[in-house]
């Protein structure tokens, strides 16, 4: 299949997809005039690459487990779970981060509320 066939069919750009071939996600065959030739298990590799991104991973993290997870069932691919509890401990991270900044603005807020109040405006 060519590349525009597995862009409509998976919803994926061709840039998109193009990126996921120099990042080593996909390996179509190339032929002598430079087109792509995709297998007809490119388009569910390349859905499972968007569930992986749709969770935060990055294309270099997908990598590590990729070929394991579409050859066996998630749970036997063991580079899976640590990276899903590294993520998830930048997500945790990121929320105390968030919540401060509202806490901050929160007071900031109250302050110019306040302030108002107190002069009558």
């Amino acid at each position: 299949m060519k590349i525009g066939e597995l862009s409509a069919r998976t919803g994926v750009s061709i840039r998109s997809l193009r990126y996921y071939e120099e990042q080593g996600l996909l390996a179509p065959v190339r032929h002598e005039n430079g087109y792509r030739e995709y297998s007809p298990l490119a388009e569910e590799q390349v859905r499972t690459i968007k569930f992986y991104l749709s969770l935060g991973l990055t294309t270099e993290q997908i990598a590590g487990f990729l070929q394991c997870v579409l050859i066996n069932k998630e749970a036997f691919c063991n580079e899976v779970l640590p990276i899903y509890e590294q993520k998830l401990e930048e997500i945790d991270e990121q929320i105390r981060l968030l919540q401060h900044i509202k806490t901050n603005l929160q007071d900031r807020i109250c302050s110019i509320v306040e302030e108002r109040n107190q002069l009558g405006l």
